[in-house]
């Protein structure tokens, strides 16, 4: 738990109050924290965001809360203000979170709004005042603004326990096709839960009711069909406004997309698949299911407020899970698809299913028991229902059910259902890792791209897959026959037999080839004309090393270090990362390691090292400029580099460098952490060119390196300013475009005779890519292990003033595809 930072002046020099923001939107939270320091002029207030899933993706999280409560919290307590929805029950289950029982008691809800009411807490929690009187401040804050409006009524501002107005009554039809199943009702009950009043329903055609319009699991049992007549009560502050809503809802079909049907996806900017690992995938569609997770019987049995902070995080976890992916979703294939996890959402935040699960564990049940009692209460009642559409819906709370029950258990993979080719939206990269190929022939995934985590590893692991096949093949029925390219990205779903035979056959060749490269991969890369090349590694670890070593790579062309640095509480001291670099350079015998410090920031946060919120981290601080803002770990890790130099070829190289200052003062820390003896005279010093603005300015950094190594991934995605992680461009992110082959093209011209120029991002390992790099002037080529003895065998098989022909015409063709048919000729 945070410190305190001390006593405030005023009142006596009580300790001050902890403010913290709850907001759907970090963008929006942030800017009201700037807001409301402007009043402050200088003086210190404790304020915390806990706002949004991530900078882009909207949502609450109750641990992040939880976490921003113990950061400010101290004697003076906290306030927090929260905007609408699920943050107010965000809020409530995250003080249910708390470690410290006193904890709670020091903290106050406020039902404030959320800007106005910050800039008011803040400047009484900068005066001195007490928790009650911050909180009183913050609800008292549109009285200003109500009076400068004029009329009495806007002077008035409610307590929670206001009394309730009289109750306003009204009736609408059912017009949605499918009735009030799933979608509409989560769109019903999300409406409900933002407004100051009690809402009840009752189905007119049928006699159910009345239930409450904020709980899902409660609305869909009234079973509500087209054309049934459904009567809303409501009462409380906003009762008439809830009414008005309900209705104008209704009468839009609850914003229903087309009966329900999912709206067209959205298309990436080239049609078709891509290709993302090479190789013949041939066999029936697998699609991704979780193995059945039944909770122990005899499980041990905390005491109940344990339990239920064990069921408190893990609906938090798998409700930033699903808003995740229900983000990724909307961006891929529309609001309408996406629409089915608001029903989820809205069953995570059931007010009446999470009492009865709070209640079944304070009579004694375990946490998963408890849920998983609860949660089929309710899919029985959904289930019962006469309609059959609506009774099909009880799917979305056995889904639920699961969810959070795998997290209870600690059981998360999803599996193929069977052998075969496998087919998903994406796969995480634990989900890629955990693909056994003796089981998994191919892989089919609806977004991403050729250099995304999946692909990268289903490469490392030689399975075919293809990438950005359209949210279409996940309609596939399951056993479907499939055949794919993974090289070329074809594939064809229930293909005639003639087609089948024709994959049969190229899939045995290529595997007779495989064979055949395996056997020379030990032999040196030596093109037709006699030109020689490196192709060496990319490691993430020991075991790598020796696999590469296997595979006759000469070399490891990028040590990816962060393995050292990720999935622990602190850094790695010096003894330890000496340590481990020996023991790559032991498994390497004698072949030069490249180590590249550091490189972490965008999508690899490290838990130790707290950084700002950046709308963009990808364009942040990350790679060198962090290791540069933190120099006693830089200082650290190139110590021990250095240490490592001395017993084994060793070469260093920076990322994300963009400045010459940038090197420059990287290469003034190596001097410094080199001690006494120097910087070693065996070490070489290099750049990875990832950055635009590197490439285009090559010639300064020049004078002060040994080699450069092009890292195609981010150099790509930020030439053609498209996130490889983001399915909706990341078409548009390939290597092949001729604005990044002219990047790769200034830099070999550059560095020919003056450094040695090397490729160490994915399109080192494509086919097509490679004899167009060695036209540009690459010489050496870093893969994975797995891939070095094909890339070695594809170096043989080129002719190198052919290459330079073809890459020469090349840089003006107009786009990607045009580049790929003129590489298939090569």
């Amino acid at each position: 738990m945070a410190e305190p930072q001390g006593d405030r002046a005023g009142s006596g020099g009580r300790a001050s109050v902890g403010l913290v923001v709850v907001s759907h939107s970090r963008a929006l939270a942030s800017a009201a924290v700037a807001l409301a320091a402007e009043m402050l002029h200088g003086r210190e207030v404790r304020i915390e965001v806990a706002a949004g899933l991530d900078d882009r993706t909207f949502g609450t999280d109750a641990v992040q809360i939880r976490e921003a409560i113990e950061r400010v919290d101290g004697p003076g307590g906290v306030v927090v203000l929260m905007d609408l929805g699920s943050a107010v029950l965000s809020a409530e289950l995250a003080l249910d979170l708390l470690d410290d029982p006193t904890a709670r008691d020091r903290v106050i809800l406020s039902p404030a709004p959320i800007v106005e009411g910050l800039v008011v807490a803040s400047v009484a929690a900068a005066g001195g005042a007490g928790r009650a009187e911050v909180a009183a401040e913050a609800r008292n804050s549109l009285m200003g603004k109500a009076a400068h409006l004029g009329g009495p009524d806007h002077l008035t501002v409610p307590e929670a326990e206001s009394p309730a107005q009289d109750e306003v009554v009204a009736v609408f039809t059912i017009g949605n096709r499918h009735g009030l199943h799933a979608r509409p009702a989560a769109r019903l009950v999300a409406e409900v839960r933002g407004l100051d009043a009690t809402v009840r329903l009752s189905n007119l055609t049928t006699g159910a009711g009345p239930v409450p319009a904020g709980s899902l699991s409660r609305v869909a049992t009234l079973g509500a069909l087209r054309g049934h007549d459904v009567e809303v009560r409501a009462s409380g502050r906003q009762a008439q406004d809830a009414v008005e809503h309900l209705l104008a809802l209704a009468a839009r079909d609850f914003d229903e997309v087309g009966d329900g049907v999912a709206a067209t996806p959205v298309q990436p900017s080239r049609p078709g698949p891509l290709p993302g690992s090479p190789g013949i995938g041939i066999g029936p569609a697998r699609h991704l299911t979780a193995e059945p997770v039944e909770p122990a019987d005899d499980a041990p049995i905390a005491e109940p407020a344990a339990e239920w902070r064990r069921i408190v995080g893990s609906v938090a976890e798998v409700r930033r899970e699903i808003e995740h992916v229900r983000v990724l979703t909307a961006r891929e294939a529309g609001a309408g698809a996406a629409g089915i996890f608001d029903a989820h959402l809205s069953l995570l935040s059931d007010a009446e299913l999470l009492g009865d699960v709070k209640r079944r564990i304070s009579a004694g049940e375990g946490a998963t028991g408890a849920w998983v009692a609860s949660l089929a209460a309710v899919e029985q009642e959904w289930a019962a229902l006469p309609d059959p559409y609506l009774r099909e819906r009880a799917q979305d709370v056995r889904a639920v059910r699961d969810q959070v029950v795998r997290v209870l258990t600690g059981s998360t993979v999803r599996r193929p259902a069977g052998d075969g080719v496998l087919v998903a939206a994406d796969l995480t990269p634990a989900e890629a890792a955990e693909l056994d190929p003796e089981r998994v022939s191919g892989v089919v995934l609806t977004q991403g791209s050729a250099s995304s985590h999946a692909a990268i590893l289903a490469r490392a692991r030689n399975i075919p897959l293809v990438v950005a096949a359209g949210g279409q093949v996940l309609a596939v029925p399951e056993g479907t026959m499939l055949v794919l390219d993974g090289g070329t990205g074809e594939l064809q779903v229930d293909p005639p037999a003639e087609v089948l035979a024709a994959f049969r056959v190229r899939g045995a060749e290529m595997a007779e080839r495989r064979a055949r490269e395996l056997a020379l991969a030990g032999q040196p890369a030596v093109s037709m004309d006699g030109t020689s090349f490196a192709v060496s590694a990319n490691l993430g670890s020991v075991a790598d090393a020796w696999a590469a070593v296997a595979a006759g790579a000469e070399g490891a062309g990028l040590v990816r270090t962060e393995f050292l640095f990720l999935g622990r509480s602190s850094a790695p001291d010096l003894a330890e990362q000496q340590a481990e670099y020996d023991a790559i350079g032991a498994a390497m015998d004698g072949r030069r390691v490249t180590l590249r410090t550091l490189d972490v920031g965008g999508d690899k946060p490290l838990t130790y090292l707290p950084m700002p919120a950046e709308a963009n981290p990808f364009l942040g601080v990350r790679g060198l400029r962090l290791s540069l803002a933190t120099p006693d770990l830089l200082r650290d890790q190139l110590t021990a580099i250095c240490r490592s130099a001395r017993r084994w070829p060793t070469s260093v190289m920076f990322p994300m460098v963009t400045s010459l200052d940038e090197l420059l003062e990287a290469r003034r820390v190596l001097t410094e952490a080199a001690g006494p003896d120097g910087v070693p005279y065996d070490l070489r010093v290099g750049i990875m060119v990832e950055v635009p603005a590197a490439a285009l300015k090559i010639e300064s950094f020049l004078p002060h390196v040994d080699f450069v190594s092009i890292g195609t991934n981010d150099l790509t995605q930020y030439a053609v300013a498209a996130e490889r992680g983001n399915p909706s461009v990341a078409a548009l992110s390939d290597a092949l475009d001729p604005a990044v082959l002219q990047l790769v093209a200034g830099v070999c011209s550059a560095a020919l005779g003056r450094a040695s120029v090397s490729v160490c991002g994915e399109a080192a390992a494509d086919e097509l890519a490679i004899p167009l790099l060695v036209g540009l002037g690459v010489r050496e080529l870093s893969v994975t292990p797995a891939a070095v003895p094909r890339v070695k065998a594809r170096l043989r098989a080129l002719d190198v003033e052919q290459c330079r022909a073809a890459a020469e015409e090349a840089l003006s063709l107009p786009g990607p595809d045009e580049v790929r048919k003129l590489a298939m000729s090569l």
